[in-house]
């Protein structure tokens, strides 16, 4: 065995990771000073999406005019149901 004396102590109890894994359960890695992240999960400087992302809403999947066409159309195509329901 090794003379070498390990001092993980500080590390095991420093304050974990708040995020949670692809398997839902938590991270166990410890956070980043003053952080309540790891620094694979967004404690790192840099890390995350940039202020005023303009890419964010590149697609303008969920903008006002879009969700309203959507439930227009969603709405005209019950109304075809119900019509159609009382042909048969």
């Amino acid at each position: 065995m090794s003379a070498h004396i390990r001092t993980t102590g500080a590390m095991l109890a420093s304050p974990r990771c708040g995020a949670k894994t692809r398997t839902s359960g938590a991270c166990r890695a410890p956070a980043v000073h003053g952080k309540t992240r790891c620094r694979m999960h967004g404690g790192a400087p840099g890390s995350g999406a940039p202020r005023a992302n303009r890419n964010a809403r590149k697609h303008g999947l969920f903008t006002g005019d879009a969700i309203a066409e959507r439930r227009q159309i969603r709405e005209l195509l019950g109304e075809a149901r119900k019509l159609l329901g009382v042909m048969k």
